[in-house]
């Protein structure tokens, strides 16, 4: 029952916003009671950030060479960003929602979410040997999130991720990672 609420909520969270969604419309979408929707979430931020946990679960690094794995991350930007679905990054929604409530239980949520980014890139950096490896791995997050800003305002642009990766490709070569073709991950 719990992940079918999770479910309804996700599809109504990420489609039309946390603010605009009532427990109601969730609770009819998942096909139960409002009742039945509060004796497994007791509030509505209860319901938020279990939502966002639940997001947060199916994020992961690309598989493969750390090369691979950085560059990757933007090329599923450019999928995410061409499908129908791409309404930007549900964290960073759901915290633009709250309107500055920085006590709100989706804040250290985003918070947690965007640091193990930040912590991906720098690993795969340090795999690659760059002297750098955190301020790369800064500039690299920085670039993925850009991303999806500049691709949420023009609509779902694939265009913004494949600029992205392009900038990161110009980067990580300039600290001296050995990027051929920029498509080349094996070595």
């Amino acid at each position: 029952m719990k992940e079918r609420i999770l479910a309804a909520a996700d599809r109504l969270f990420y489609s039309q916003g946390i603010h605009v969604v009532g427990v109601d419309a969730v609770a009819a979408e998942a096909g139960i009671s409002k009742r039945t929707l509060y004796n497994h979430f007791p509030s509505k931020d209860e319901l938020i950030a279990a939502y966002l946990a639940r997001r947060g679960q199916s994020v992961s690094a690309p598989e493969g060479p750390p090369l691979g794995q950085i560059l990757g991350v933007f090329d599923e930007l450019a999928r995410w960003f061409g499908s129908k679905r791409f309404r930007g990054c549900p964290f960073v929604n759901a915290v633009s929602e709250l309107g500055g409530d920085r006590q709100h239980p989706a804040v250290p949520l985003t918070l947690a979410l965007k640091a193990r980014r930040l912590q991906q890139f720098e690993t795969q950096l340090r795999a690659l040997k760059v002297a750098d490896a955190p301020a790369l791995a800064q500039q690299l997050a920085i670039l993925f999130e850009g991303a999806i800003a500049v691709s949420l305002v023009r609509g779902g642009d694939p265009q913004a991720a494949q600029s992205a990766r392009a900038a990161a490709v110009s980067l990580l070569a300039a600290a001296g990672v050995a990027v051929t073709d920029g498509r080349d991950f094996t070595a």
